[in-house]
């Protein structure tokens, strides 16, 4: 049985706090690799301009070639519909039944949980694994962990990682406003926003 981290998000662009986080549920949990795996339309953002498929795979897969334990999956990107965690994590355990999941995530999320598709599921299909974050105290992220195993049998560990307030966001408004994003992205990632001319204007829904 292999442990396997899955890292979720749109990655619009990928940044340091993702690799950060990644490798250190990588070490901590002890597992065995670290699959990034980019959405296709999360419903929370589906009004939000996401640059194509292709150059987020790009950016990714400049962003962890050099980490042996970190990979590419294209699992999420190949289903069509609204892309749901539980979806993707029951699609994996019946594809993988012998392996256990590792769900990365921002602390912030475990306040937010219960209102994604089916919490349940996610809960029964995978171990949580969620970075420690500023906007809450390790006694409220405590008492939160503590009512989400009690109410769904939840396994949640919580990472001592560093905090890093990088957001996807923030880099995009960065680059719209010509400002530097050295040391918060890969140089690789960098050199590829500006090659492909990637958020340099406000985008439409379909991405450029």
């Amino acid at each position: 049985m292999s442990k396997i981290g899955i890292m979720g998000g749109t990655f619009n662009p990928i940044h340091f706090a993702h690799l950060i986080l990644a490798e250190n549920a990588y070490d901590e949990c002890k597992l065995d690799k670290v699959l990034f795996m980019p959405s296709k339309k999360p419903p929370h953002k589906l009004h939000e301009s996401i640059v194509k498929d292709e150059h987020r795979v790009q950016m990714i897969d400049l962003a962890i070639k050099d980490n042996p334990h970190f990979e590419l999956s294209s699992l999420e990107l190949e289903r069509e519909g609204i892309t749901y965690t539980a979806d993707t994590l029951a699609e994996l355990n019946i594809k993988y039944p012998m392996d256990e999941f590792y769900f990365i995530m921002g602390a912030d999320s475990l306040f937010q949980i219960e209102d994604w598709w089916h919490p349940q599921n996610i809960f029964s299909l995978t171990n949580i694994v969620a970075a420690v974050r500023d906007h809450a105290t390790r006694k409220e992220l405590d008492k939160q962990v503590d009512y989400l195993a009690n109410k769904y049998e939840a396994k949640i560990h919580l990472l001592s990682t560093p905090n890093m307030d990088i957001s996807s966001k923030m880099l995009r408004q960065n680059i719209r406003l010509n400002k530097s994003i050295r040391y918060y992205v890969p140089d690789q990632v960098v050199r590829y926003i500006t090659d492909h001319n990637l958020y340099a204007i406000v985008e439409d829904n379909n991405g450029v």
